[in-house]
């Protein structure tokens, strides 16, 4: 601001000092040169008046020399009689001359000569003498442009001093004018008392300001979705663009044991140097997406890396890493469970096939009918069972909403499963107990029985002559209620003990074919507890005895 000011006023200063020294020049030029006219005449007046009444040979050289102009005497004929500045004798005749022949005809001259090469003005006045000869006076002086060139420096060091005291003014003028500019509170643009023609900006700065501030809030809004989506999902998520990391959120940060300022704005391999990540990002910047398996810390994951286009080049890459563990495992676990299935279904079909088959041939005696039969009806009853048990265990599995929750009495639902089992457990010489009170909860009435009853179910089948079932419902520490049932019988060895809830997995295979069973019990309970928010906890001594607990 300061210099484009000092631009234009010393533009115009300069401008209106040269403009003025010229205007002036030519004036005060104009000026002299009419007194210089008027002096020259009113000269040559007095020179004929002097000659008309003195004569010729009164005017000599040292009467010449006593002005400053030019006297000069001319004879009818055109020469020279006396010259005060030259030799008369060496002028030439100046009968040609336009003042002499002008002051011959009409008796009086005023004429002047400029020169190019001197530079200079002459003014000359002619009159004619009584006796017919031409007094002449000239005087020569600087012509307008000599007047100024010779005065040009004065100009100079007038626009020089000018230009000085201008810079000090200008430096002290703008830092007056911008002094209330600088000290504009910005945030609050309406509210300053600078110069009235800065409300029109300052209006515009509100206005900007006003929008700016929703945009912010509306990034700062998008930003706090993106951390709500992002921060806390359980998959990892990063985020790059052809070189570096933008974004990482926390789970991937977890996964790969680094921290964000150790990622952002650095390159991939700061967050993994692992050969899979690396060769999906490659992909992924390449402009196709890529899809791996990931093994960390003995889990399993899925890494799915997909590039990112703008204006369809590929300016990044979306790096989003899922932890399958638990789905592989659910499909192992399915596998087994489809092959176990097959297993514990053709077992008793062939046992069924087989004997049906023998007496369809007559191949049996008439008294032994009724043995095969019964062989035929305990296999059918046992497939039936089994059917029974695993479409219970899926509709768990699939967390069927149409399975009604209601409040319940735990002890009401032991002592159902009690009166149920008190023949097999007199068949087995086991002696069955019941203490506690009653503790009611929330939960489905079915569901719930089908646990009490599968547990207290192995507690007989696993247990010895004369032992004993003992079923117990109370209240814990923390006002829970607490269902266990302990047993004295053959117990559970440690290795099996986190292995015995899984589908159709046996302890002792031989005894559990002896006692019968679907091998699908205690996978009821499980399932049973995860759709109540229960825990399960197994206390347990090889040959000495089980004991399960369910807290709700």
């Amino acid at each position: 601001m300061r210099k484009k000011v000092f631009q234009h006023a010393g533009a115009l200063i300069i401008a209106a000092i040269i403009l003025t020294f010229f205007t002036m020049s030519w004036a005060m030029y104009n000026n002299t040169a009419e007194q210089l006219r008027v002096s020259v005449r009113n000269e040559c007046e007095y020179y004929r008046y002097f000659l008309d009444k003195m004569g010729d040979d009164s005017l000599d050289k040292p009467a010449g020399k006593i002005t400053a102009s030019r006297v000069t005497l001319i004879d009818t004929d055109g020469t020279v009689l006396f010259d005060s500045v030259e030799d008369e004798n060496m002028m030439g005749n100046h009968s040609g001359r336009p003042e002499v022949i002008e002051a011959e005809k009409t008796g009086e001259s005023n004429i002047s000569r400029y020169s190019e090469t001197l530079r200079s003005k002459t003014y000359y006045t002619a009159l004619r003498l009584d006796n017919g000869k031409i007094i002449r006076v000239s005087l020569t002086t600087d012509s307008v442009f000599g007047v100024m060139l010779r005065n040009i420096w004065l100009v100079a060091v007038l626009i020089a001093a000018v230009l000085v005291v201008e810079l000090m003014m200008v430096s002290h003028m703008t830092k007056a004018l911008v002094k209330p500019i600088n000290e504009i509170d910005l945030n609050h643009p309406l509210d300053n008392k600078a110069y009235e023609e800065l409300s029109p900006l300052l209006g515009r700065i509100h206005q900007q300001q006003k929008q700016i501030q929703q945009q912010m809030e509306e990034l700062r809004h998008n930003q706090e979705e993106y951390l709500a989506i992002t921060e806390y999902m359980k998959d990892g998520l990063i985020v790059t663009n052809q070189s570096v990391v933008l974004s990482i959120n926390r789970s991937a940060q977890n996964l790969f044991d680094v921290t964000a300022e150790e990622c952002i704005n650095h390159n991939i391999v700061t967050v993994s140097r692992n050969e899979q990540l690396k060769e999906a990002l490659d992909h992924a910047l390449e402009g196709s997406s890529e899809e791996r398996m990931l093994e960390l810390n003995g889990r399993v994951y899925q890494l799915l890396a997909n590039p990112v286009r703008v204006d369809r080049v590929v300016s990044g890459a979306v790096i989003l890493v899922l932890d399958v563990t638990e789905k592989q495992k659910a499909e192992v676990m399915r596998r087994e469970f489809s092959a176990n299935v097959s297993h514990e279904l053709k077992t008793p079909l062939m046992s069924i096939s087989g004997y049906a088959e023998i007496i369809e041939n007559n191949m049996v005696k008439p008294e032994d009918i009724p043995k095969f039969a019964g062989r035929i009806h305990s296999e059918a009853s046992r497939l039936s069972s089994l059917v029974e048990d695993i479409i219970k265990l899926s509709r768990l599995d699939e967390n069927d909403q149409s399975i009604p929750m209601e409040e319940v009495d735990l002890m009401q639902i032991c002592r159902d499963v009690e009166g149920h089992l008190s023949i097999r457990a007199k068949e087995q010489q086991v002696k069955m107990t019941l203490r506690g009170e009653s503790c009611r909860i929330k939960g489905a009435r079915q569901v719930l029985y089908e646990m009490i009853y599968n547990l207290c179910d192995n507690a007989i089948k696993y247990n010895r002559r004369d032992g004993e079932v003992e079923v117990t419902v109370s209240r814990g520490r923390n006002g829970q209620a607490v269902v266990s049932v302990a047993d004295t019988g053959i117990g559970i060895a440690k290795e099996d003990q986190e292995r015995i809830f899984e589908r159709f997995y046996r302890v002792d295979k031989s005894h559990s074919r002896e006692t019968g069973g679907t091998g699908l019990g205690l996978s009821i309970v499980k399932h049973g507890a995860i759709l109540h928010d229960a825990k399960i906890k197994i206390e347990s001594t090889l040959g000495t005895g089980t004991k399960i607990i369910l807290e709700f």
